[in-house]
């Protein structure tokens, strides 16, 4: 038996063996009887921070519409009304940066992120508003596509359909509603919290061993209880570690050994840290820890990070906004720029630029372009 199914079993948790039980607050998926909720899980300091983590540098990096020429030639739009959101706040409430933490953190966490499009009266892109996800009831239509069912928080709803929504969601079972990657791992995620709720428990006695206190008479129902009610109140909790211990009436304290269990816990609680770093595809660096970790590895989390996380999410949201905020076949697409992750130290980006430059592949305008720039004849003084 496994160090968390102990604990998990010590601390009164019931595994359930069943193909999909249910799982509140997140979707179907096998586990322990915990119950938790997205805003419990993210009570999981790791959970938490690999959310942000995403969810941040996602908001960060600059968003840049552009439009494909008949050439194949692509050429920034900074006037299109998308990219008047971006710069000005994808609402009345939210920047944009503000308005992808939330998309992106609902994705994470329930596997489904929800905005409804807002247009005006000639079909001009208005405003990207987003909803919670626990707020949406999704229906399938007789024709086959999805329907979505906000409700206002005030027992009145409003649909809106495929094209009127943008809907970005983990990878799914059904090919329609996102599945949680904390649903999918719901035993690993459990066992997680299992462990910091026994690690709690333990701090709150004050990190010290249960015990057995002997007395050499019998004792009545009601001496028991008060014996176990002072000794709690005196010398429980951590703020009360240390205190001395008196006993009369030739009583005695025998003190319980630090199980293995619980010698092993600090470690189980790091390898917890590496586990849900692996739900989300997070280097634990990025998430401060730092327990592996070498100047050389650190060097190379970033660009990790980018390459097998922040890429695949920024391309699922550019996918999904060319479907249904873009019209259909239009020439107009948008781009999360992750060149600022990608570009590694700048010893070797230099080296990089300086043989672009030496072999024709890129002139010295184009370099400061890369590197964001502007043009060194812009910056020349009037003749």
């Amino acid at each position: 038996m496994r160090l968390i199914d102990r604990i998990a079993a010590r601390l009164g948790f019931e595994r359930r063996d069943a193909e999909h039980p249910s799982w509140a607050g997140l979707a179907s998926g096998p586990g322990y009887r915990l119950g938790l909720s997205t805003q419990a899980a993210e009570n999981l300091s790791t959970v938490n921070a690999c959310v942000n983590a995403i969810s941040s540098a996602l908001g960060y990096v600059p968003a840049l519409v552009y439009r494909r020429e008949s050439n194949g030639v692509r050429v920034e739009a900074p006037t299109h009304p998308l990219g008047r959101l971006v710069r000005c706040g994808a609402n009345g409430q939210q920047t944009w940066p503000d308005f992808l933490e939330h998309l992106i953190s609902s994705t994470l966490l329930t596997g489904n992120g929800l905005a409804v499009i807002d247009r005006t009266a000639n079909g001009q892109l208005a405003g990207l508003r987003f909803v919670p996800w626990g707020m949406v009831t999704v229906a399938e239509l007789a024709s086959g596509r999805l329907a979505y069912d906000v409700s206002d928080g005030r027992s009145r709803s409003r649909r809106y359909l495929e094209g009127e929504v943008v809907h970005l969601r983990d990878r799914t079972d059904d090919g329609r509603i996102g599945r949680s990657r904390l649903s999918r791992a719901a035993q690993t995620v459990e066992g997680v919290a299992a462990a910091n709720t026994h690690a709690a428990s333990f701090l709150k006695n004050g990190a010290s061993p249960s015990g057995v206190i002997e007395y050499p008479n019998a004792l009545s129902p009601e001496q028991v209880q008060n014996i176990r009610n002072n000794f709690k109140r005196r010398l429980s909790g951590a703020s009360n570690a240390g205190e001395t211990l008196v006993l009369d009436g030739g009583a005695k304290w025998a003190a319980a050994q630090i199980s293995p269990e619980d010698a092993e816990l600090l470690e189980t609680r790091k390898f917890g840290v590496i586990e849900i770093c692996r739900l989300f595809q997070v280097p634990p660096p990025i998430v401060q820890a730092y327990e592996n970790n070498t100047f050389t590895n650190a060097a190379q989390a970033g660009l990790w990070f980018a390459t097998f996380c922040l890429a695949p999410w920024a391309r699922k949201l550019e996918a999904e906004f060319a479907r249904t905020v873009f019209p259909t076949g239009g020439p107009f697409e948008i781009e999360l720029d992750l060149s600022g992750f990608l570009r590694g130290d700048p010893e070797t980006r230099w080296a990089a630029n300086k043989i672009a430059i030496e072999t024709g592949v890129l002139d010295p305008e184009e370099v400061r372009q890369v590197e964001g720039w502007n043009p060194r004849r812009a910056n020349s003084p009037a003749t």
